[in-house]
């Protein structure tokens, strides 16, 4: 695994962001429950916060990303934050935990993922921030 930082400032606000090339994906959202709904809506609202802010969680960029021309980026992340076109084809967990977005001719994906405390298995919880550990992974669709 390899990481780096980037300093960004959108607008007013300074960003760090962390990239990190990495292969493994952590499990999917858990088998349905009576408390479903709940939790969902939870996550949902934790992954809504880490895209929109960039609070609650890491944001990692893959190689193509970071190449981009820095205008793009900042673009590609202002898409990002601004991103509400969820539908049950590319949600269909109800998370908001992907999006696909057009950039300057480039197709951009982003993957929230809920990591345990470690970031070394898939969260125990996703709706409990205590036992969490978010990552937004920015990439190329090329790159997938």
């Amino acid at each position: 695994m390899q990481i780096w930082t980037q300093f960004l400032v959108l607008g007013n606000l300074p960003v760090f962001l962390t990239h990190m090339l990495m292969s493994e994906k952590p499990d999917q959202f858990p088998a349905e429950r009576e408390d479903a709904d709940a939790e969902k809506a939870a996550i949902r609202t934790f992954n809504d916060n880490l895209r929109r802010r960039l609070e609650g969680g890491r944001v990692m960029m893959t190689q193509g990303v970071n190449a981009l021309a820095d205008a793009t980026l900042h673009r590609v992340l202002q898409a990002v934050q601004t991103f509400d076109d969820f539908t049950e084809d590319n949600d269909p967990y109800g998370t908001h935990e992907f999006g696909m977005i057009e950039v300057d001719d480039e197709r951009v994906m982003f993957k929230i993922d809920a990591y345990d405390e470690n970031f070394e298995y898939g969260s125990p919880n996703p709706a409990d921030p205590e036992v969490t550990r978010r990552v937004m992974t920015i990439l190329l669709a090329s790159e997938y």
